[in-house]
């Protein structure tokens, strides 16, 4: 049986180099695998907690919306696994994670391997790219994606809640770390306009060309009907401790809007982060962003958002979590004056 919304392949692939190493992806049925490598990996720290939950990973699998490749030793051990969140089967863009390479497997460039046979069937299926985040901590994860042909969009400042423990990394201090984003390009995506605001503009720029990213920058109409109530979607993950606002309309009032539902989520809920989202392909983007500096709201990069159309622009507001530039690991030229720009951006 195969996935709702995948292509009709046996997905199975031998790599029959020097370490006889079988690739191939994870069928309905086989969700506790990806529940044993995650805790082979991090134990119970891992902070995308319906990984941990069988029967939730097993209905991912059989919608389409969760893609597992994994990598076997001939005997069928786990060395290796990699996957891809998906918004609904049949989406342009994927959200790659839950990447674990076991401990006897490492210094065999798996990582690689197996999340290159993930690109090399999300491209086969179509898709146009695959956003992924890695840890901040440390370069190695970073030039893995860097290898792959992916390239930086943003640096998500405090993402990673102090009590996740990855026995890869060697910095066990129990605070906040950060996270980059990439993006890899696997076919051309739908050619858009996209409104950045005029601050931005130019890392909006690089970053949409160096990526791939397909779109356009453009000015905003001459008369742009902006709403005058902005429409915001919260979410607020406990497990992070922080919470993500989407202005999935945003409207004449998103400073007022944002500063009551950012002074809300810090002071009431006690949360250490608060995400802001804003579509840019809306040309009131480019409109209303910049008056958000008042907030102290600061660049975070373009990345994707399950409730808009097409990419947006973050920005991010800490309270709790501290981070500054030795906290922070980049692996590329790109990254680090894409890091120094967000890092210069935050509220003095």
């Amino acid at each position: 049986m195969i996935s709702a919304g995948l292509p009709n392949i046996e997905g199975v692939i031998d790599d029959v180099g020097k370490d006889a190493v079988t690739f191939r992806y994870l069928k309905p049925g086989e969700g506790a695998v990806l529940s044993q490598a995650i805790r082979a990996a991090y134990g119970e720290t891992y902070d995308v907690r319906w990984v941990y939950d069988v029967d939730e990973v097993e209905a991912r699998l059989a919608a389409g919306t969760y893609v597992s490749w994994v990598a076997e030793s001939a005997a069928g051990e786990l060395l290796c696994h990699e996957g891809m969140s998906l918004a609904a089967a049949g989406d342009a863009v994927g959200h790659s994670g839950q990447a674990v390479t076991m401990p006897v497997a490492r210094g065999q460039h798996l990582f690689t391997r197996t999340k290159q046979h993930l690109m090399d069937w999300a491209a086969e299926l179509g898709m146009a790219g695959m956003f992924s985040e890695a840890t901040a901590a440390h370069p190695y994860s970073q030039r893995a994606n860097l290898e792959l042909g992916a390239h930086e969009t943003g640096f998500l400042l405090g993402w990673i809640p102090a009590s996740v423990d990855n026995d890869a990394a060697s910095d066990r201090r129990p605070r906040r770390q950060s996270a980059a984003l990439f993006y890899a390009k696997l076919n051309d995506g739908h050619e858009r306009k996209v409104y950045a605001p005029e601050r931005h503009r130019e890392i909006v720029h690089r970053t949409l060309e160096l990526c791939e990213l397909r779109g356009t920058l453009a000015d905003p109409p001459a008369r742009v009907e902006i709403p005058e109530r902005s429409h915001l979607h919260v979410e607020i993950d406990a497990d992070h401790n922080m919470a993500l606002i989407t202005a999935t309309s945003p409207g004449r009032d998103l400073e007022e809007a944002v500063h009551a539902e950012r002074h809300h989520l810090f002071h009431r809920n006690c949360l250490d982060a608060v995400y802001l989202d804003l579509p840019l392909e809306n040309p009131a983007t480019a409109l209303l962003a910049d008056d958000l500096e008042r907030l102290g709201v600061s660049y975070a990069g373009v990345f994707p958002n399950n409730h808009t159309d097409g990419d947006v622009l973050r920005m991010q507001s800490l309270h709790r979590a501290r981070i500054t530039a030795e906290d922070i690991s980049v692996a590329s030229d790109h990254g680090r004056e894409l890091l120094d720009y967000v890092l210069s951006d935050l509220p003095r």
